[in-house]
């Protein structure tokens, strides 16, 4: 009988193991060295986090104007309707 072997994979940063950051970190050090690191990482946390802020607003305006161009093609506007429907009343009292 064979044995079967589970293993997990985790799948961290764009397709990247665990194994592979560990080996671009220390590359990293080697580089820019253990002072400069820190501040490295700030900058790029900054850079992340107004990426993130652009895309929230880019969202938000996105459905703000799918929202207001299905508002556009409703048939008729709320004072439309109201009109519509005062007007339907009196055919109804009349008849």
């Amino acid at each position: 009988m064979l044995a079967t072997r589970r293993t997990a994979r985790v799948m961290a940063l764009f397709g990247l193991g665990v194994p592979e950051l560990v080996v671009i970190a220390g590359v990293a050090a080697l580089v820019f060295g253990p002072k400069k690191l820190p501040e490295i990482g700030k900058s790029l946390g900054k850079t992340v986090k107004s990426f993130q802020q652009a895309a929230d607003e880019f969202q938000t305006e996105l459905t703000a104007k799918k929202s207001a161009e299905e508002e556009e093609k409703v048939p008729g506007s709320s004072e439309e309707t109201e009109a519509v429907k005062k007007t339907t009343a009196k055919e109804n009292v009349e008849v």
